[in-house]
């Protein structure tokens, strides 16, 4: 199977500084998306610590380890990487007055034949489209999510909630962090996004998966999909990370343009 990837971020339109970060690398077919939080610039600082370290230091492992690792060698690395990058945060952030209390969400997937880990933190997310379904594979760890769980409120009255972007799990802010790993199948013709809730929090599932069957490049998916959020109001950092699979031989590739 041939894998193509494509990642992009803005600003939005009610924000002036951009707290989100994402990274590809195209070798080891790992992609990383982290939505970060804290006074001052200090959120920017903690999701680029993450999706740099991660993509420097797990990427190293993957590529090392090539094809000989198992799934459970590669759930270890991503934990184990994750830690690291939540222990620097934690240390930056306690060691730096400017930084106190920056910590960051983070999705993080690796593609493997025909499978993906994905491991996460917080209410970023990853969805797949299949067949003209789209799903989410994330579970958000939020305050508005536990309610949802728990039966006291409806996913229809949580769009209208006043507790949105109250998450229960970040990386950075205490000495360790949990990360949620799932397996799934992988499939010619599917399409995997990961984001921040300045996408999800404007779009709806349909719009999504509309948007990304309308489109037939991933930078033109991208396009869509950011200028939709805009247009619903643009109320947060915007960003995407999206992964097509092809049949048939090939490497990936990747489009690197980045909107600010």
């Amino acid at each position: 199977m041939t894998l193509e990837f494509f990642s992009a971020t803005d600003t939005g339109r009610a924000r002036s500084n951009n707290e989100d970060s994402v990274a590809v690398d195209d070798a080891t077919a790992l992609v990383v998306l982290a939505d970060g939080m804290g006074g001052y610039n200090a959120g920017e600082v903690a999701s680029g610590m993450a999706t740099a370290f991660i993509k420097s230091e797990l990427g190293r492992w993957l590529a090392e380890a090539s094809e000989t690792a198992t799934d459970t060698d590669v759930r270890r690395a991503m934990d184990i990487c994750v830690d690291n990058a939540n222990r620097a945060i934690f240390n930056a952030a306690n060691s730096n007055p400017q930084y106190a209390g920056m910590g960051t969400t983070l999705v993080v997937g690796v593609f493997r034949e025909s499978r993906l880990l994905v491991g996460h933190v917080g209410d970023s997310r990853a969805y797949r489209l299949r067949a003209s379904r789209l799903t989410q594979i994330t579970h958000d760890h939020s305050l508005l999510q536990e309610q949802i769980d728990s039966g006291l409120i409806t996913p229809e009255q949580a769009a209208f909630s006043a507790n949105k972007n109250l998450v229960t799990r970040a990386v950075g802010v205490e000495d360790t962090v949990l990360l949620e790993t799932h397996l799934h199948d992988v499939m010619p013709g599917d399409t995997y996004l990961l984001c921040s809730d300045g996408l999800s929090d404007m779009l709806d599932d349909e719009s999504i998966a509309q948007l990304l069957m309308g489109a037939e490049t991933l930078p033109e998916a991208a396009s869509a999909l950011i200028d939709a959020a805009n247009d619903a109001g643009g109320k947060d950092n915007i960003s995407v990370v999206l992964a097509r699979v092809r049949g048939g031989a090939g490497a990936a590739r990747s489009w690197w343009p980045f909107r600010r």
